[in-house]
């Protein structure tokens, strides 16, 4: 796809290399197969977002007005379609262009709060369990409001020609604990799609389709990321359904954009709803410890100076701390094996069947 096939103020965020940096991304790709892992492809940092993947995770939770009543909601229809809406809401919170971000290293985490106008405090924590292949694993709670949200995210990276994939593998939950006991929403992410690496401009689009159920209450969302194709189909694009999983009655389409709006159309009336806008919704602030609070492997707090090269475009300095941490982190594993010492989460515990349980240790 060339940049003429963009057209001009599409919503697509495009970046085009200069020839240096270009031809260093150019040079590590060289070494690829179509089809290839880049899961253990060392990259520059000109494409790296300056936040680490254990903080990206925290887009999800940034439009809670979405799902912080769906407790008090006494059908379950309505409370399926709140989660739905919740997550589709996150997406369009993306760097310009194609970043990545920071590969999190053994051990890393990042932990935050949000404070909300309605008095009720959430809380998040992340932890690296595992760095080949990488696992985060995440946990969020708002108690006053009974919202539960826990799961693991297993990117996997792959060489594609002009693209590259991060196939989004992990499993993902949201509970009404007190208010809905035994009911359980599952969630499934769409994959992400770095496109023109090779000649054109980057951009970032999300594709292929996911699944979001909830057994109890026999609700199902099948929800396609649209991408454009050379002939058909659409930027960000989303469409799906909500229906009965056991008769396939389905209940409200979902269609537009998660870069824009997302509209609900009830099925039996043709009623339709907006139920998220990109242009006029809340970003909501987490707050991280104090800097100071901070210890040596809160993501923050590590990736600090490569952060600091990345956002003054000291890319030097960037790579030379960023390649120290990475270093560092040899010598940990090493040592750790002449001790014979087995790394274990500090929070959580597992994995059991695939899935992760948040909890303190000593």
């Amino acid at each position: 796809m060339s940049d003429e096939d963009i057209a001009p103020g599409s919503d697509v965020e495009q970046e085009v290399l200069d020839d240096e940096p270009k031809s260093i991304l150019l040079g590590i790709i060289g070494q690829l197969r179509k089809g290839g892992d880049l899961s253990r492809v060392t990259l520059p940092t000109f494409v790296l977002e300056p936040r680490s993947m254990t903080e990206r995770i925290t887009d999800f939770m940034s439009h809670p007005e979405l799902i912080n009543n769906a407790p008090l909601n006494t059908d379950p229809v309505g409370r399926f379609a709140d989660v739905v809406a919740y997550f589709l809401s996150g997406w369009h919170i993306k760097p310009k262009g194609v970043k990545k971000p920071y590969n999190p290293v053994l051990g890393e985490f990042f932990r935050c709060r949000w404070d909300f106008e309605d008095g009720s405090t959430a809380y998040y924590v992340c932890e690296q369990v595992s760095h080949h292949p990488p696992v985060s694993v995440y946990f969020y709670a708002n108690p006053q409001n009974d919202i539960w949200i826990s799961g693991h995210v297993r990117p996997a990276s792959k060489f594609l020609g002009n693209s590259a994939a991060t196939l989004m593998r992990g499993t993902h939950h949201v509970q009404f604990k007190r208010s809905w006991p035994g009911e359980e929403y599952t969630v499934t992410l769409p994959n992400v799609y770095a496109r023109g690496i090779l000649f054109g401009s980057m951009y970032l689009e999300l594709g292929d389709s996911v699944v979001l159920k909830c057994p109890k209450n026999d609700l199902v969302a099948d929800i396609d990321f649209q991408t454009k194709g050379f002939f058909t189909g659409v930027y960000n694009g989303v469409k799906g359904r909500i229906k009965r999983e056991s008769s396939g009655e389905v209940i409200y389409n979902i269609a537009g954009k998660w870069t824009d709006s997302i509209q609900f159309t009830k099925a039996s009336t043709s009623e339709k709803k907006t139920v998220f806008n990109a242009a006029t919704a809340q970003i909501h602030t987490k707050v991280p410890p104090a800097e100071d609070a901070q210890e040596e492997f809160e993501a923050r707090k590590l990736w600090e100076r490569v952060t600091k090269g990345i956002t003054t475009k000291n890319l030097d300095y960037a790579t030379k701390e960023k390649t120290a941490i990475e270093d560092n982190q040899r010598v940990i594993l090493k040592e750790r094996a002449a001790k014979g010492v087995t790394w274990q989460p500090r929070f959580f515990t597992g994995p059991v069947d695939d899935d992760w349980s948040f909890g303190l240790k000593e």
